[in-house]
This record gives C-alpha cells, structure tokens and sequence, in this order.
C-alpha cells in the first residue's frame, strides 16, 4: 500500500476548480506524464507560484470544495504524476473526490475548524503531514510543533486506497 504523507502545500481558498488544477487545454494529453509541468498553472493566489510550490510536495491542505467544477479525472491524474497523494480539506466535490479513491489516492475531510487550526499552528512553517490508514489518523509536525488528528474514511474508500485505486480493487474482487 501506498505511504501518505510528507511535505505539505498550503491552499489557503475555498472553491479550488478543476480548471485551476489542470487547465481544459490539456486535456487532450494521453499520458499522465503530459499533465505534471501544468498542475496548478492557473490557480492565482497572492505569492503562489506553481513552478516553485509544488516541487517536493506530496500532501496539500486547503479550504472547501476542493475539485469543484468539472468531473474530469485529469485533476487527480496531475497531482499523482507530481506526487501529490493526499488531498486535506473542509470538504471535496463529489465526482473529484470519489475519482481521488478510484485513483488510489487519499481524500481527508475534516471539519472547518480543525483546518482552521492547521493553517493558523502550521502553514507558516515546513511541515510534514502522515497518513496512518489503518488508525484513521493524521500526524502533523512543523514549527516545533506536532498534532495528532482523527479522521473518518468509509471502509469501501480505505479499500480502494489500500488496493491502489478502482482498478486493482475491481480486478482482486471480481
């Protein structure tokens, strides 16, 4: 299975789209591989530079609705291709979510003020965040500081992340 964690990208803004994530005149690549130098090119934040931000970055932590827009799974196949395998917010769009689980990947909901916590103790420093899967629980440290965080995952989404994503689940049980 899958390690989660590691360096984190702070997104301090509800409402991130698909298009912010991977612009639609992309879509049209046929391999993941096409998509990396593109992820976040579009998305303006005051100081954010994808070219820059992203580099070593495997988890990101941002506000609400992440992945709100259209249902392509382009956006989850450009943060796996940049090692971006978990995803913490407030909440996701519905379809991005569930293609996040189909992708093998890790979706966290958790709720407004515990991310509110997390960007006010971490996000001026580097910090790493651990997913431990089997415990449902986060472990943040940056700072100096460090935060243990519960987190809910239903048993049908822990199983495709531990067998890697739709695919491999479909073939080991069907």
């Amino acid at each position: 299975m899958q390690n989660f964690g590691g360096s984190v990208l702070f997104l301090d803004r509800s409402d991130i789209n698909t298009d912010e994530i991977i612009p639609a005149r992309y879509l049209t690549e046929i391999s993941k591989e096409a998509l990396q130098p593109h992820l976040l090119e579009e998305l303006h934040l005051e100081g954010f530079d994808p070219a820059s931000a992203i580099v070593e970055k495997q988890v990101i932590v941002t506000r609400s609705n992440f992945g709100c827009g259209s249902s392509r799974e382009h956006a989850p196949w450009a943060l796996e291709v940049n090692g971006i395998h978990m995803v913490i917010a407030e909440s996701f769009a519905r379809i991005f979510r569930q293609n996040i689980f189909n992708c093998g990947m890790l979706a966290i909901e958790l709720p407004a003020e515990t991310i509110d916590r997390i960007f006010d103790e971490f996000s001026e420093f580097d910090t790493l965040i651990y997913a431990d899967l089997e415990k449902s629980v986060l472990s943040v440290q940056g700072g100096g500081r460090e935060a243990e965080i519960a987190f809910a995952i239903s048993e049908f989404d822990r199983s495709l992340v531990a067998a890697g994503g739709w695919v491999e689940y479909a073939d080991s049980h069907y």
